[in-house]
């Protein structure tokens, strides 16, 4: 039975944002040690999933960490990565091309992809030159923040296959859009130098886009079983930190908490990203709805 005797933390529906899920009281699930598992280890990862399953929030999650907000990752595995005596933040540069505009043309998609990189420069108060050139833009930006902070860079790119994605039945124009990102993408290897760390996300592997010539081979981590519990809820997960949910649904459907667990299983419990298949994830979005609207349906 649910008691009311302590404050319930909030589903995070459709909440991206790292910050946001600590502060204002949702609940939030620990994925942080993969983050830091990923940062000791290696340089550039790249890591493929379906839409509404954790990807941007994974990218809030490290643009908090490397920006050294300790206060957020209080309780969490990242704290003791935070208070090593060697920690130090590092300037972030964030672009998410799902904001890139792709319904007219090549010419404002290029000029979308201006606008995101020049965006991008004003966090820091950077100003670009006046130059077109996206991968001329995006290498100042790269080498200019790195210089002004005196420290190399992190790179958290979201969503890198969008813009491509969005005429995947358009063949000619599908080219068109995959050279214009070849052509912006190389800068990531041209700047190394510059760089401490990159972490690329999407829904198709790079081998299929066809821009592992323009980088640095990333550790493509898609289907590590090492990181197969990156994104997405494991049961055991939805057991430690939703107690309150599964109670409270399983008194609605007059059933026990173990016998909601049963049939949430049949629902919502069929992703595996690891080659043997040995972890089964929840799709963190129709985990959330269902408590949210407490009935069976495909969200």
């Amino acid at each position: 039975m649910v008691t009311m005797e302590h404050k319930r933390l909030k589903l995070p529906i459709g909440i991206q944002t790292f910050e946001e899920i600590r502060t204002d009281g949702y609940v939030y699930v620990d994925k942080t040690k993969y983050l830091i598992n990923m940062i000791d280890t290696g340089k550039i990862f790249f890591l493929a999933r379906p839409r509404r399953f954790g990807k941007s929030l994974t990218i809030s999650t490290f643009d908090a960490l490397f920006s050294g907000k300790k206060e957020l990752f209080k309780g969490l595995y990242a704290e003791e990565f935070l208070n090593r005596p060697n920690f130090q933040p590092s300037p972030v540069i964030r672009l998410d091309m799902s904001k890139v505009t792709t319904e007219e043309g090549m010419e404002n998609l290029r000029l979308s992809i201006t606008k995101l990189t020049r965006e991008a420069a004003e966090n820091f108060g950077i100003e670009l030159s006046d130059t077109q050139i996206n991968g001329d833009l995006l290498r100042e930006l790269i080498s200019s923040a790195a210089k002004q902070y005196k420290q190399k860079v992190v790179i958290l790119l979201d969503e890198y296959d969008k813009p491509y994605t969005d005429f995947v039945n358009e063949p000619e124009m599908a080219e068109e859009v995959r050279k214009a990102l070849r052509s912006y993408y190389v800068q990531i290897k041209a700047n190394d130098e510059y760089i401490r760390f990159t972490f690329i996300t999407g829904i198709s592997k790079f081998a299929k886009f066809g821009v592992f010539s323009t980088l640095n081979t990333p550790l493509d981590i898609s289907l590590s079983p090492k990181y197969a519990q990156v994104c997405g809820y494991t049961e055991e997960e939805i057991i430690q930190y939703f107690p309150d949910y599964l109670d409270e649904t399983a008194d609605y459907m007059q059933i026990t908490t173990p016998e909601l667990i049963e049939k949430m299983r049949g629902y919502y419990n069929g992703f595996s990203f690891d080659s043997g298949a040995k972890v089964k994830l929840y799709n963190p979005y129709s985990t959330l709805s269902f408590f949210e609207n407490m009935t069976f349906i495909n969200f």
